[in-house]
């Protein structure tokens, strides 16, 4: 039988293929990857090398893309994100090679930060907010006039890793644009790293479409459900929502009264726990109904610390 060098060379042309082939293989024998592969498997010698060309030009290749990566998005691998990890093994004599498609970092982490938005939904809050990443070193730094609010939820977190959730959440209050949003979507984000889902709800827009939700049940019993089943549920900007008794005392109530001993909750708002109190305690139609908005409270102020968040406004600023 002939070999695949004879069968080459009785090609038209095969004799020029053969030529590369060699030129390809003197190459690759000084290649400085070769040699380092060549130390660490001695039984892989000259006759290895060239019955297995194709996937050692292959593993050179791909390590040099890697040494260069122009970034996931425009990875020259013949598999986005994966090189070819060559191994050798001796067997009866023989040494073979093996090649097999590994991922690489790039590729790692953005299927853990995949993983990560995976559990996280956002109801009318800027997906931008969640999806940027911030060291929290930066969180400090950003306005020294809020570190003492930032303290309290770096330490939650913290808390949060280490012992498991409780059923207290975070109550952060403070003026227009000093970064509450932004602490809660840090929180989110960082716990979601842990293995938690969340929800984030911006409560103006939320409450103008439960009033659509109405007329489809199905649709509100499975928002209700998420919310309450969720393990980290945030209410942002609320007290600014033009309430109505049905949204206060069988919606928010309903997932308020569940999630009370079971998961924490979170709030931002631009009134304190006193006032937010006033604000369920009137609603348009109905008038004063103080026992009701206390009702309510009884659900939200037992079951959060309060974060005062200071700082300046940072809404429109470059």
């Amino acid at each position: 039988m002939e070999s695949l060098g004879e069968l080459m060379k009785s090609w038209s042309g095969g004799k020029a293929m053969t030529e590369q082939a060699e030129q390809k293989l003197a190459e690759l024998m000084r290649d400085p990857l070769i040699e380092k592969f060549r130390s660490k498997y001695p039984e892989v010698d000259e006759e290895a090398i060239r019955l297995n060309l194709n996937r050692v030009h292959q593993y050179v290749r791909e390590y040099r893309n890697c040494s260069q990566c122009p970034g996931l998005d425009l990875c020259p691998n013949d598999y986005e994100g994966h090189y070819t990890l060559l191994t050798a093994e001796s067997l009866n004599g023989r040494t073979q090679l093996y090649d097999r498609k590994v991922s690489c970092k790039k590729f790692l982490a953005r299927r853990t930060e995949e993983a990560v938005r995976s559990r996280i939904r956002s109801f009318y809050v800027d997906n931008a907010a969640l999806q940027r990443g911030y060291a929290s070193d930066e969180i400090l730094t950003n306005d020294l006039k809020r570190s003492k609010a930032v303290g309290q939820v770096l330490r939650y977190i913290d808390r949060a890793k280490e012992n498991g959730l409780g059923s207290e959440g975070l109550y952060l209050t403070g003026q227009f644009g000093t970064g509450k949003t932004f602490l809660m979507c840090y929180l989110l984000h960082e716990l979601a790293e842990a293995g938690y889902s969340g929800v984030i709800v911006y409560m103006p827009d939320f409450v103008e479409d439960l009033k659509v939700l109405m007329h489809d049940p199905a649709k509100l019993k499975e928002t209700v459900e998420m919310m309450k089943s969720t393990d980290l549920l945030i209410f942002d900007d609320i007290g600014a929502e033009n309430l109505n008794p049905w949204v206060r005392d069988h919606v928010l109530g309903a997932i308020l009264n569940y999630r009370m001993e079971r998961k924490p909750t979170f709030y931002t708002s631009n009134y304190d726990l006193d006032a937010l109190e006033r604000h369920f305690s009137f609603t348009s139609k109905d008038g004063d109904e103080l026992h009701k908005g206390q009702r309510i409270m009884d659900r939200i102020r037992p079951f959060v610390e309060t974060v005062i968040v200071a700082g300046e406004n940072k809404r429109g600023r470059k």
